[in-house]
């Protein structure tokens, strides 16, 4: 995609990440080849502990993704309109699994539009492959001593592992 009117085509990923899983860096990979930049925004939720700290997800998120020139991380807090604002991002990339994920994305992106209707979202499809995959998922399976093989990143893996793993 070319850039029209000289504006850059940036789109907007935002996501807690904790972990990251495959299905997550297909949405990101895919992004990557329809926008000229994909901008991952690591969310901190305060309505949720999560396992990694922002900074050590977007140090995931940077590893995983440092074969993309065009994919970058920041982090933020408040609301992902305002951060949007003020640095004149225009679309939300969304990645979908469910039924019930475009249902609470529905929601989001006409909440997110009635709060600036400058910002429009793009949902895409995960692959079919990892429509299963969700971080509190993974996150389960690896306290309860299973395998993620497949699921996420080895990178990932190894660092939920060190933070989750049963005790012997």
């Amino acid at each position: 995609m070319t850039a029209q009117a000289g504006k850059i085509r940036v789109a907007v990923y935002p996501g807690s990440f904790d972990p990251p899983t495959h299905g997550h860096l297909n949405i990101i990979e895919r992004g990557a080849h329809v926008f000229d930049e994909v901008v991952v925004t690591i969310a901190t939720n305060t309505s949720k502990k999560g396992v990694f700290t922002p900074e050590e997800r977007m140090d995931l998120i940077r590893q995983l993704t440092k074969h993309l020139p065009n994919v970058r991380v920041e982090g933020f807090t408040g609301l992902l309109v305002d951060f949007m604002s003020k640095k004149d991002y225009h679309v939300v990339l969304r990645g979908i699994r469910t039924v019930q994920d475009f249902e609470y994305e529905f929601q989001m992106a006409l909440s997110n539009k009635h709060l600036n209707p400058d910002i429009e979202t793009v949902f895409m499809m995960t692959d079919a492959k990892y429509s299963h995959l969700s971080s509190s998922l993974i996150r389960e399976i690896v306290m309860l001593g299973g395998s993620t093989k497949g699921m996420v990143p080895e990178i990932a893996e190894k660092a939920l592992r060190e933070k989750l793993s049963p005790k012997k």
